[in-house]
This record gives C-alpha cells, sequence and structure tokens, in this order.
C-alpha cells in the first residue's frame, strides 16, 4: 500500500538525457497557497500606489526598492538586500510639476507628461506652435533662424482610428497553435537594423539642430483615449540638457496639427519643473530561499522582474506585475516549508528601460565578463533564469528561445498545470527584456507567453497604473511560477543549454 500510494504522488520519465520527476503532492501545496493565501491583492497596492513611480536614477526607484526589501525580508526569505551594480551615465531626473494648455485659438488644458532628462521651463511659457516637418537632412535648412521662441511638433506619427477589437482578450486555441508551430525566431534583419541605425542618425542631427535654434518647447504625440506617452531622451548626463519635451495626448495632438493645417494661429502655455541629479547609480533588489542539498546549494534558480518604471502611472503592468509574481512565488514556497535542493533567487532588477542594466550588471558580476569573454564563477553554477514581462495576463506557454533541449523538462513539469491554460511551448525567440542578459552569454533564459490585457493602453503611458492589473491573473502566474522554480531546484541536473556555435554575425544594437 505504500509503494502504491507514493507512485500516485510521483511517476518519472526519461528526458533529455536525465529522468523527469514529477512531485504531484508539491503541486498541491502550491497551487492551495497560492489561492488561499495569496499576497497578490496586497503586493498589488505596494508595488503601485505606495511606491509610485519609479523611473531609473530617480527618488522614486530608491523609495520602491526599499519598500520591496521590506517586504522580502517580512517573507523571512534570507540574504534579502539591494545590491548596487553600476552608475547610470545620465544621472536621476525627477519633475514636481507638469502644466498645459491650448490658449489659442480658445483655452483647452489636456493630460501631459514630460519627457524624461529633458529641461525644465524658467517658469510660465507661452509660444506659437509651428508644425516642424524635417524629413531628410536637407529639409532642415527650410526652418534654420525661424523657430526662436517657437513650440514646435512634427506631423502625426499616426491617426486615431476607431477600433473594433476588444482592447483586452484572452489567446485562443487558435493563437496558441500558431505559437506553438513556429519556428520563426524574431531577431531583426540587417536591412531592418541598417534602417534602425539611419533613424538614430537622423534623429540625432534634427536634435542638434534644434538645440542651436532656442526652441521654446517640443511636443510630441502621446497614445489614444486622451494619454501621454512616457518616455526619455538620449541626454548623456554631462553635456547641456536637451530642449524641455512634453507628451500630448494623440486627439490633443491632432487638433492642433488640424488648425494650424487650416490657417488658424495656435498658442500654447506651459509649466513644467524638472530637476537632474548626478552620480546616481543602479541598484537590484534580491532574496532567497537557500539550498539544501551539500552538492548542489551554490546552484541557482532564479527568477526575475524589472521594478523600475516610466514615470508617468505607477508602472503597474510595466512591470510591477512581473515583480509582485515574482515576489509571490518566493513566499509561496517559503510558506509551505519548500526545501528546495539549489538556491532559489528572486531578483527586481533596476533601469531595465534603459537598457537592461540590472540584469547585464548581474550577469557581469556573478557570471559572465562580456568585456573578457570569460566566465565567471557562477556560470557552471547557474540553472535557468525565468523572467516575467509581458503585462498582467496570465500564463499560456513558455517561449524556448529556440533552446529545443528543454522542451521534455517543460513538457513534464506542465502536466499538472495543464489545466490552468499553461500548456503551449514555443521554439521561437522573444526579445526585449531582462532575459535576454541570460540567454546572451549562453544560459537558460525564457520568458512567458501571456494573455494580452491592454497592453496597448497601458505600455510605457500614464494609465500604467492598479487599474492595469488583473489579480486573479497574476495568482495563476505565481503559482506557475513557483512550481517550475521547484522542479529546476530539485531536478538531479542543471537545466541543459544550447550548444555553443561559432558565428560571424554582427551583434545587433538590439542585444541578441
Amino acid at each position: 500500500m505504500i509503494l502504491v500510494a507514493s507512485l500516485l504522488f510521483v511517476f518519472v520519465i526519461p528526458a533529455s538525457a536525465q529522468e523527469v520527476t514529477v512531485d504531484l503532492e508539491m503541486v498541491y501545496k502550491i497551487r492551495q497557497e497560492g489561492q488561499r493565501n495569496s499576497d497578490i491583492e496586497r503586493l498589488a497596492y505596494i508595488m503601485t500606489d505606495l511606491a509610485g513611480p519609479r523611473l531609473t536614477g530617480s527618488a522614486g526607484l530608491d523609495r520602491a526598492n526599499e519598500i520591496a526589501r521590506a517586504r522580502l525580508a517580512e517573507y523571512g526569505l534570507s540574504n534579502v538586500r539591494i545590491e548596487e551594480v553600476g552608475d547610470f551615465s545620465r544621472g536621476g531626473w525627477d519633475y514636481s510639476k507638469a502644466y498645459a494648455a491650448m490658449v489659442v485659438p480658445y483655452y483647452n488644458n489636456f493630460s501631459v507628461t514630460p519627457v524624461a532628462w529633458t529641461s525644465g521651463t524658467d517658469g510660465i511659457i507661452r509660444g506659437e506652435v509651428i508644425l516642424v516637418d524635417i524629413r531628410t537632412i536637407e529639409d532642415i535648412e527650410k526652418y534654420r533662424g525661424k523657430l526662436k521662441g517657437k513650440i514646435i511638433m512634427a506631423p502625426s506619427g499616426s491617426q486615431y482610428e476607431v477600433s473594433f477589437e476588444p482592447l483586452a482578450k484572452r489567446l485562443t486555441d487558435d493563437d496558441l497553435e500558431r505559437l506553438a508551430m513556429t519556428d520563426v525566431s524574431g531577431r531583426p534583419s540587417r536591412r531592418y537594423m541598417g534602417d534602425y541605425m539611419a533613424m538614430r542618425e537622423m534623429r540625432n542631427r534634427i536634435n542638434e539642430f534644434i538645440m542651436g535654434e532656442d526652441v521654446l518647447m517640443i511636443m510630441t504625440q502621446g497614445n489614444a483615449f486622451n494619454i501621454p506617452r512616457s518616455s526619455g531622451s538620449s541626454y548623456d548626463g554631462k553635456s547641456t540638457p536637451p530642449v524641455t519635451e512634453i507628451s500630448v495626448p494623440m486627439e490633443v495632438y491632432g487638433r492642433m496639427e488640424r488648425l494650424i493645417r487650416n490657417g488658424e494661429k495656435v498658442e500654447v502655455e506651459a509649466e513644467i519643473k524638472a530637476e537632474f541629479t548626478p552620480g546616481k547609480k543602479v541598484y537590484n533588489v534580491i532574496a532567497e530561499i537557500p539550498g539544501t542539498d551539500p552538492k548542489l546549494k551554490d546552484q541557482v534558480v532564479l527568477l526575475g522582474a524589472h521594478i523600475d518604471s516610466w514615470h508617468g502611472g505607477t508602472g503597474a503592468a510595466d512591470n510591477a506585475s512581473g515583480c509582485m509574481v515574482m515576489m509571490e512565488a518566493l513566499r509561496i514556497l517559503k510558506a509551505i516549508d519548500a526545501k528546495p535542493r539549489r538556491t532559489i533567487r528572486v531578483a527586481l532588477w533596476g533601469g531595465e528601460e534603459q537598457g537592461l542594466i540590472g540584469s547585464r550588471g548581474y550577469v557581469s558580476k556573478y557570471l559572465f565578463d562580456r568585456e573578457k569573454n570569460e566566465k565567471k564563477p557562477g556560470f557552471d553554477r547557474f540553472s535557468v533564469y525565468f523572467n516575467m514581462d509581458n503585462g498582467t495576463g496570465r500564463y499560456r506557454g513558455i517561449y524556448l528561445q529556440e533552446n529545443n533541449l528543454v522542451r521534455p523538462l517543460f513538457e513534464k513539469w506542465m502536466e499538472p498545470v495543464r489545466d490552468m491554460g499553461f500548456s503551449t511551448i514555443a521554439i521561437r525567440n522573444t526579445g526585449g527584456t531582462d532575459h535576454q542578459s541570460f540567454d546572451g552569454v549562453g544560459l537558460p533564459g525564457f520568458q512567458f507567453i501571456q494573455d494580452d490585457i491592454e497592453y496597448g493602453r497601458g505600455y510605457h503611458t500614464l494609465a500604467d497604473t492598479r487599474e492595469r492589473l488583473l489579480v486573479p491573473d497574476l495568482r495563476h502566474n505565481a503559482i506557475i511560477t513557483a512550481w517550475l522554480a521547484w522542479n529546476a531546484a530539485t531536478s538531479d541536473q542543471l537545466l541543459p543549454r544550447k550548444p555553443e556555435m561559432k558565428s560571424t554575425q554582427q551583434r545587433s544594437p538590439f542585444g541578441f
């Protein structure tokens, strides 16, 4: 009877040159703890409303790091710390006021978000709005000497169109089947990279021209739904800060453009208070559950998400949601007194939005020296990194980053949570976030397939607030993350890595 009972909880199959053991008793405990005692609701408040905006280098991010550190310590995790990973060349930037209104041909105020690392105004300013259409270097000469004291805007990059599609949707079975079948890598073509470099050069030339023209302010087009975007300039932290720049909603932008094109004079008044702080650092927030196996305890299973955000809204879906899930996953394991063989660590990265600074800094410090092209001691003790940064939607599967060697493991680990809708494995790459710091040096790093929940409305905008979060979906994701982390931390071997391949291809500016 004892043997039969044990077989109900464990079954084994050979996969990827190692046996895959699935502990059904552990998945039961994880699911029960994650559903009945979830801390996601409280974390949703702590990491958005309480923490506030978390721009890299800002006082807001420093505050959020302390809030997250305190919560992780309350969970009883070990080695909880805020760890410096490097300098931030742009320096800190904060704003304390953002006001703008059209005052001619009539008064109408509107929402506005300053572009980070651009100057504030000298009190309230007022100026005529000029439409500046520069498409080639030669076009610059048409405006030379004509923009002093003006507020400038470019022709609309896009027009508002009524959509008959829902703002949020679940991935259908057909959607998931297409993801599972495709082998498209997602890497940019050389032509696309060339276009990107040309566009960047063009923007640099325009910026140089504007800096010399004594322009009063720049307006850029924001999102629809009367929402400004959040973004930052390419300020280097040393030279003269760029001209004041604000993002205004698409509807406001379009109205002013139409007025100007129809011969009406448009004037705007604004006041932006901004402050630069040199000498800022980037930090990661780290905590862990130590491994218990004498031979494996120094090996690491890493969970992560970026804690920095843009300064509009409170960075809820991007990416407090990921931080909450990873924090909750470790809380679940700690609460059920899990004893992993390997150490399970969580890292909340700083500076992701400015180029994966926190995760790249961690890799450089512990795993791989990119400059010397040398492995560090932690490289051979690293098992896997799981990342979440695709909004608040629930997990539906995982991207393999072309590492088919891990497919048998993931297929087996998925079986006990398949009823939760977590069932799809896609061979393709997905990019733009912190798993690339690990995948880029040959370590297993993975990002999840998630339902698209209002990502277009909240992504990098003033609307990325607590309202964008779906607590049931995040609770769901934390359970699956805890389960995957447990399996990786208790398996007999490290997760398989992609075989090393010699390549002569030039690396792209996107970090691949």
